[in-house]
């Protein structure tokens, strides 16, 4: 084992033959690009650095620039000339690397790191026999119980820095073999200058991925994920034994798309919420109160149900005036009760709970009061056919939740608003100090997460052809709260992707209408719902742990 190991001198002379063959091959193109490639390079610095050079004047940028633009015109002419010399060059060097890089070099350093594993475990495992052979005979010294307990403590100490030891040993052979693989690329890159093949790119990634893979930070960022999964494919197995169903099919995933369109809205709505350590249990009832004016408007008939006692008829009002009219009422009561909260957060410092939850209580009083409770029965038929249609098979109103998606993942990520999202939430003393307005930030987060209920709501309106009262949307709060979690949107703050937002509506939507398929009573998916819930917030905040 130990004549499989390789020195370093060994190493670099295995080594060598493959530098000085490509190196006189790389000898050859720096020559052929000195008057070509080369100038072409330093020309273009050039140029770019006279456009931006305020201090010349127009006459003398524009006479600098034409001498520049003139000698690269001769650089680009000796590059042209010399490239099927320099590709030719290139080809052979990467030829010869194929053909002996793994086969002289690469495959003996791997034989090496291999062995060198096998004989640090070997050692450490000689080590920590040896140390409790030595605690052993300390321990039969003793008889006071503080001396035993001081060597139990020595022992362990010992044992942790063996283990130390160890770990650095692995991960030096972890390196000497990364460094083996990556010199080829490093000889490729002089080459080629920075060029690389599809094939190349994803072989030095694959290395890399495999090179600071951490399996403990691997199963805390996807830990859940893999459980979920395993879940999803036990039902997947289930159903046809259960209920003699396949629940993996094209219909059942467009259905699960469909019932997650509103939701997302909610989700990305209360993600910006999260985004800065805070929540929002309003959710469900602004659900409510959306479905419940959009039905209003958009009912087929005169309502039968009041509103404080006053019977609305909006038949009069042309359909896509009703459609618009009950987008936009939607629209404004969820964001006027959203600011309502979102002020007294920003302004007071009120603890998010409280304040959604007083909008949560106010919302469901006022609507269970003025409606008395009823539903309010269906919307004109026609509706849904003009704002959600079937193109065959597929539910257009998809397309409704890509869009939020796109909108909102551009928010966050391409304007200052966004920005200031994530600074808020990660360090709020920080972010004023900057010069970043806390509250307008807040605020405006809560306005965005309103106009995203009201959209949500009217949306699932339809999706539902009416049917809105005041209890509609109950529960949807913890779905949508969930959903950002399990997506890695963290309560710590300033942390959270639009990608997994999505990702946690579509897990949560699929597991409950899986479910739901087996039979499973809807008050045991709460069980669910929460042990995914407790599970998540578990793993992040081990992360926060290990992040501090």
């Amino acid at each position: 084992m130990a004549n499989a190991i390789l020195t370093p001198e060994e190493e670099l002379a295995l080594r060598k033959p493959i530098d000085e063959h490509v190196g006189a091959i790389q000898a050859k193109i720096d020559a052929l690009r000195v008057d070509g490639t080369d100038k072409v390079i330093a020309l273009e610095g050039s140029i770019d650095d006279a456009k931006r050079d305020k201090i010349l004047t127009k006459d003398e940028r524009d006479r600098a620039i034409a001498a520049y633009e003139k000698d690269l015109s001769k650089a680009k002419a000796v590059e042209s000339q010399n490239k099927s010399q320099v590709d030719a060059l290139i080809k052979e060097a990467v030829d010869y690397l194929s053909a002996h890089y793994d086969k002289d070099y690469l495959d003996a350093v791997k034989a090496s790191c291999a062995a060198e594993k096998v004989v640090a475990k070997q050692d450490y495992d000689k080590h920590l026999a040896q140390l409790e052979k030595e605690h052993q005979a300390n321990l039969a010294k003793l008889s006071d119980n503080a001396e035993i307990k001081d060597e139990n403590y020595v022992y362990k100490n010992r044992r942790f820095d063996a283990k130390i030891e160890y770990e650095k040993d692995l991960q030096r052979i972890k390196d000497r073999g990364h460094e083996a693989f990556i010199h080829r690329y490093h000889l490729i890159d002089m080459l080629r200058m920075s060029k690389f093949t599809f094939a190349e790119n994803q072989a030095q990634r694959w290395e890399n991925y495999q090179y600071t893979f951490d399996r403990r930070q691997f199963l805390l960022r996807n830990g859940l994920y893999i459980a979920i999964l395993a879940v999803f494919i036990g039902l997947c197995i289930a159903a046809p034994i259960v209920k003699g169903t396949q629940l993996l099919t094209v219909n059942n995933v467009l259905n699960i798309l469909q019932q997650a369109s509103p939701r997302m809205f909610l989700a990305l709505g209360v993600a910006g919420l999260i985004l800065q350590t805070g929540t929002d249990l309003s959710i469900g009832r602004m659900v409510g109160m959306g479905m419940t004016a959009s039905t209003i408007i958009m009912h087929q008939g005169i309502n039968t149900g009041t509103v404080f006692g006053v019977t609305f008829d909006f038949t009069s009002v042309p359909v896509v005036g009703r459609i618009i009219l009950a987008l936009v009422v939607c629209i404004v009561l969820c964001t006027f009760f959203a600011t309502i909260a979102g002020f007294f957060t920003a302004k007071f410092k009120m603890h998010w709970f409280i304040s959604t939850m007083a909008n949560m209580l106010i919302i469901f009083g006022l609507l269970t009061y003025a409606t008395k409770g009823v539903s309010f029965g269906s919307i004109e038929p026609s509706i849904p056919s003009m704002m959600i249609p079937k193109i065959g098979d597929f539910p257009t109103i998809i397309l409704w939740a890509v869009a939020a998606i796109a909108i909102v993942w551009f928010i966050w990520n391409k304007t200052t608003f966004g920005k200031n999202m994530y600074a808020v939430g990660g360090n709020q003393e920080a972010a004023a100090v900057s010069g970043i307005n806390v509250f307008w930030v807040m605020l405006g987060t809560f306005m965005l997460a309103g106009v995203l209920y009201g959209f949500g709501s009217w949306l699932e309106c339809m999706r539902m052809t009416g049917s809105g009262s005041a209890a509609y949307g109950q529960g949807w709060e913890t779905d949508a709260i969930a959903a950002c979690v399990v997506g890695g949107v963290s309560f710590t703050g300033g942390i959270g992707k639009i990608s997994g937002v999505t990702i946690g509506v579509l897990i949560f939507t699929a597991l409950t209408y899986s479910l739901t398929i087996l039979g499973v009573d809807t008050n045991l998916q709460f069980v669910f719902s929460g042990i995914i819930i407790l599970l998540a917030v578990t793993l992040d905040c081990l992360k926060y742990i290990q992040k501090k």
